[in-house]
């Protein structure tokens, strides 16, 4: 499977976060998240595994009860339900891998 990002539809999410939904099957998904200067990523938890790679920008995010500054070249792996979100200190893109697909993403 080819997945061209040009091809890729960028959804809007409000409060300066966009996402464009990468590759997927039902085993895993690669979501590429923009953030604007001083969009937040709200503290969640779900029940997939996540890793989170910095493209660009800089960000404050909170995994469990850490909290550290990332910017490009960084990865962060969250655990299966536990509560993470960010905030975006430098306009910036993160690539995000599911495990399983988050399904609630592709429900329109």
């Amino acid at each position: 499977m080819f997945v061209f990002g040009k091809d890729c539809v960028m959804e809007d999410l409000g409060g300066g976060v966009s996402r464009k939904i990468l590759a997927h099957n039902g085993k895993m998904m690669q979501v590429e998240v923009h953030f604007a200067d001083g969009a937040i990523g709200y503290m969640h938890n779900h029940p997939h595994e996540q890793l989170t790679h910095v493209l660009s920008g800089e960000f404050e995010f909170t995994i469990g009860d850490e909290v550290k500054i990332v910017g490009p070249g960084d990865t962060l792996y969250k655990e299966p339900n536990i509560m993470h979100g960010c905030k975006c200190l430098k306009a910036g893109v993160l690539l995000d891998t599911f495990t399983p697909v988050r399904e609630d993403f592709l429900k329109k």
